[in-house]
């Protein structure tokens, strides 16, 4: 009879149902009913005066702050698609740390975990190697080297615009191109304004701590323009599809090679499943890529990432994963893209952005300057694209990745642009621009700014 014997099908009650429904309605990835019970779980342990710095809390704290954040964002009415998600998962936990909404006993959780764990290299490792393999290597070549065309020339083109914009409204050329727009295409904090307020300080006898408070708005800021530049560039290219490649850096990205079999497709062109162990298997090759690169920069001072791009780049072009490999580095990517964005915009937000710093810089003067300097920068590259035959809101994006807050700038950029698939240029942009405009205003500095 129907229905009857071990293969009937037990249909749920409604009141199941309804729970499923409810289990199903999602903050990001975090089902509502966990991210509730995760908020109490959370107040409980600041209750009890140490919530733990470990992976275990941090998963559930930034999972849960970076989503909220997020979907604030994106359920703002006229904002949403400007890029405010990835602003609000940055900047809105700065503020509650400033405001000390948030607590200070998980404010020291979230510092601790994002300060020890090399959370955001684990990211950028994933993100890098995973677009890289995921990517025609045809044009891989090609990108590289055509991308510092649009980024040589709005270097120049901005640095004259925004000092010409910061002199003319009383700040002087030496403190607008040495205090603000040098600082700005620095590459970021690390690598940009503290190696640039050292070399200031050597040079000029003052504290190099008054000096990096000077030039961190200006970083900060610059950041935050161009996080909300790269947003407006993202709906200006969902209204005119001919500016963009949707992610893609230039015509023609589409991999029609004979090595591109049947196995080395991704499920989405009928290729077949990503198993769990080339998943595993490539998230190890990226960060011993990674490691390697953070060696070669211990050992003979080569920036750690570009080394770690170099070689996904050489494994790409020489074809040294296999296509199980190459399929799992892609399933890593889109994992960290999804999974792990917002979070980790959350940490950055609670651990490497002072409010305080972020608020130094609003003053009509210095806030003309840094929108002069970071707009021409994008607008050159989008300009110059066509030149040599990139599309132009990808350019800019990139040249936009020049005036970020170094890896945790390019992450929230791209994530308001929605290119995370970018961020391989992204950090020729921020790693190499950043390291010729460090070296390039010492050298004026020593001669120019004393």
């Amino acid at each position: 009879m129907a229905g009857t014997g071990p293969e009937r099908t037990l249909e749920p009650s409604a009141a199941v149902a309804d729970w499923w429904r409810m289990m199903d309605l999602r903050m990001g990835i975090v089902p509502v009913p966990v991210a509730v019970l995760g908020a109490a779980v959370t107040a409980a342990f600041v209750w009890l005066g140490a919530p733990p710095s470990d992976i275990l809390m941090n998963i559930l704290v930034l999972s849960v702050g970076g989503f909220f954040c997020a979907e604030i964002g994106k359920r703002t009415p006229g904002l949403r698609n400007l890029g405010l998600a990835a602003i609000l998962a940055t900047f809105l936990p700065s503020y509650l740390v400033f405001a000390r909404i948030l607590p200070p006993t998980l404010v020291k959780s979230v510092t601790a975990f994002t300060d020890n764990s090399n959370f955001l290299y684990l990211f950028i490792a994933a993100i890098i190697v995973g677009s890289i393999l995921g990517m025609d290597r045809r044009v891989l070549i090609a990108g590289f080297v055509k991308i510092f065309v649009p980024l040589a020339v709005g270097t120049v083109v901005a640095a004259a615009v925004g000092c010409a914009v910061g002199t003319g409204l009383g700040l002087g050329l030496r403190h607008t191109f040495f205090k603000i727009v040098a600082p700005i295409m620095a590459g970021g904090v690390g690598e940009g304004a503290i190696p640039l307020t050292i070399g200031y300080a050597q040079f000029s006898h003052q504290p190099q701590g008054e000096l990096f408070a000077e030039v961190l708005p200006a970083v900060m800021l610059g950041s935050l323009t161009a996080i909300l530049f790269a947003g407006a560039l993202n709906a200006i290219g969902k209204r005119h599809p001919h500016l963009t490649g949707e992610g893609r850096l230039q015509p023609g990205e589409v991999d029609d090679e004979p090595f591109a079999t049947f196995e080395a497709r991704p499920v989405a062109h009928g290729g077949p499943a990503v198993g769990a162990a080339d998943v595993g298997a490539a998230l190890v090759m990226a960060v011993t890529l990674y490691l390697v690169g953070a060696l070669a920069q211990k050992l003979w001072g080569w920036p750690g990432p570009v080394v770690m791009l170099a070689l996904a780049v050489a494994m790409k072009f020489g074809r040294v994963a296999s296509p199980s490999l190459e399929r799992g580095a892609f399933a890593n990517f889109q994992f960290f893209s999804t999974a792990v964005t917002y979070p980790l915009l959350f940490a950055i937000g609670v651990a490497k952005t002072p409010w305080e710093k972020l608020m130094g810089a609003f003053n009509l003067p210095t806030l003309a300057t840094i929108l002069a300097t970071v707009a021409t920068l994008m607008g050159t590259g989008f300009v110059v694209a066509r030149f040599v035959r990139l599309y132009p809101i990808e350019a800019a994006i990139v040249n936009a990745c020049h005036s970020g807050q170094g890896g945790t700038g390019d992450v929230a950029i791209l994530t308001a642009a929605n290119r995370m698939q970018l961020m391989p240029f992204a950090q020729i942009a921020t790693r190499i621009g950043g390291a010729i405009m460090v070296t390039l205003t010492l050298v004026l500095f020593a001669r120019f700014g004393g």
